[in-house]
């Protein structure tokens, strides 16, 4: 005890050295155990200087031995700039719980004016410098450095702007002055973007402070979606709208309230320009769902008869012969065989909300869609489950022609639809020729099998009430 009564100034300088060194080497996995570590050693190390005789309010008094006087004003300056660096630490530490990762800015501000204060009062109290003085020359070149870096300025008070309003935060997909990516790192100087090209963009926070931010990620359960149509001026503006609003139906990933619409946006002097609109739950799906719109618009208008005429391609005379261009199952056949196809093909119309297969009927037919949509539900033990919407140019009713067994799903129109039926003999007579229509037929009632499970793993399970009401019904019923 008297050794270390005799060396309080050297034990200090050593208790700073464990401190940097547990500061960057120790495994500490979370930040409240780092700053709680640092929290006690900065009590230690104020608690050995003061029992040495040194003062953090006072020059130190050694005259007699000038390397202690050296080593104790060297202490003094240190434990001014030790209290900064824990009370920033603290300060972020505070800052980081309440509002997050964009308070590391607000903490890089506060922390560089504690060490300000820090600065000056060690040069006021421990060097006994007049600090007037010091302030007044400070200001001086304050105003200096200022108008020199009046850009850099600019950004930094323009970033504690936006840390405080937060039109956004890290991973928001956001859109500054005609650039759009995710938010990677809100700093000092510039917000940091990942562009969907995957290149980062650096946008300065004073830009960003002026210009018009959009934040796609807010809400959070609700992103738009759109599409847009350019069709001939010559086609009814009323035949466009209604495919349309098969196409927004056919899609199940649309939010239905608000409810998808479709608008006439502009009508030019020779193509009318037509937008589809809807909103869904999850924004990292907003391109896969645009392309599904896309691919049903040209299906949904290919079937209202809304095509353009392509120079040097004669198009099918018929219905039924044009739809079997387009089904998956039968594009093996020969142009002879599609042919033969077609005039063998009965159409009919289904008002919406009719029922075309019921679960457990073995149909005689198959069943292409011609125009319109159709939902396949699943029963879930409690009512039915949507397993997926179907439009133009896909079928049903593949089990009964591959082995004469029922149906696994109810298939009900939601809008009026065509019909067109091919009877099954014909169909096993086109498997017979062609073998790669079979193993459509197998590849697509595997696919849908896979899918009535991926609905029913999807459906939340309901949460059964208890407490004192649901003991009250049941002592009600009993």
């Amino acid at each position: 005890m008297s050794f270390v009564l005799a060396h309080l100034l050297s034990w200090s300088a050593l208790l700073l050295v464990i401190d940097a060194v547990l500061w960057h080497l120790a495994p500490f996995k979370h930040r409240v155990t780092r700053v709680s570590v640092r929290l006690a050693l900065f009590v230690m190390f104020s608690a050995l200087v003061i029992n040495a005789g040194v003062s953090p309010l006072q020059a130190p008094l050694f005259a007699e031995d000038r390397v202690a006087q050296l080593g104790a004003t060297a202490l003094g300056i240190l434990w001014w700039l030790y209290a900064a660096r824990v009370l920033t630490e603290v300060i972020g530490l505070v800052l980081m719980r309440r509002i997050g990762h964009s308070g590391r800015l607000l903490q890089d501000v506060i922390g560089a004016l504690v060490f300000l204060i820090a600065i000056v009062a060690a040069a006021g109290y421990v060097l006994e410098l007049p600090v007037k003085g010091l302030l007044a020359t400070s200001g001086v070149v304050a105003i200096v450095v200022g108008l020199a870096l009046q850009s850099t300025l600019s950004d930094v008070f323009s970033g504690i702007v936006l840390n405080t309003t937060k039109p956004y935060q890290v991973d928001d997909w956001i859109m500054i002055d005609g650039v759009e990516g995710k938010v990677l790192d809100i700093d000092w100087r510039a917000t940091h973007l990942l562009t969907s090209a995957g290149s980062t963009a650096v946008v300065p926070n004073s830009v960003a402070a002026k210009a018009k931010i959009v934040n796609l990620s807010r809400p959070n359960n609700m992103h738009g979606v759109s599409i847009s149509i350019q069709v001939p001026n010559h086609i009814r503006p009323r035949r466009v709208l209604e495919a349309l609003e098969r196409t927004l139906q056919g899609s199940s990933s649309l939010l239905l309230n608000p409810a998808p619409k479709v608008v006439l946006k502009e009508a030019g002097e020779a193509m009318s320009e037509y937008v589809a609109s809807g909103f869904i739950a999850e924004l990292g799906k907003k391109s896969e769902v645009r392309n599904q719109l896309f691919d049903l618009a040209h299906r949904h208008l290919e079937a209202a008869g809304i095509s353009r005429q392509i120079d040097g391609v004669i198009e099918p005379t018929t219905r039924a012969r044009a739809l079997l261009d387009e089904v998956k199952v039968f594009r093996s056949l020969s142009e002879d065989e599609r042919d033969q196809l077609a005039q063998s093909m009965v159409p009919q119309q289904y008002a919406a909300g009719q029922v075309l297969l019921e679960m457990g009927e073995v149909p005689d037919s198959l069943m292409v869609i011609a125009t319109g949509v159709v939902s396949a539900t699943v029963p879930d033990g409690t009512g039915q489950t949507e397993a997926g919407r179907m439009g133009p140019s896909e079928v049903m009713g593949e089990q009964s022609i591959l082995t004469d067994t029922p149906s696994q799903a109810t298939f009900t129109t939601l809008t009026s639809c065509i019909i067109y039926r091919i009877d099954k003999s014909l169909t096993r007579g086109c498997m017979e020729q062609r073998v790669e229509v079979g193993r459509a037929l197998n590849k697509l009632q595997a696919v849908r099998q896979q899918n009535s499970r991926l609905a029913l793993m999807a459906k939340p399970v309901p949460i059964k009430k208890s407490g004192f009401l649901s003991w009250l019904q049941k002592r009600q019923s009993v």
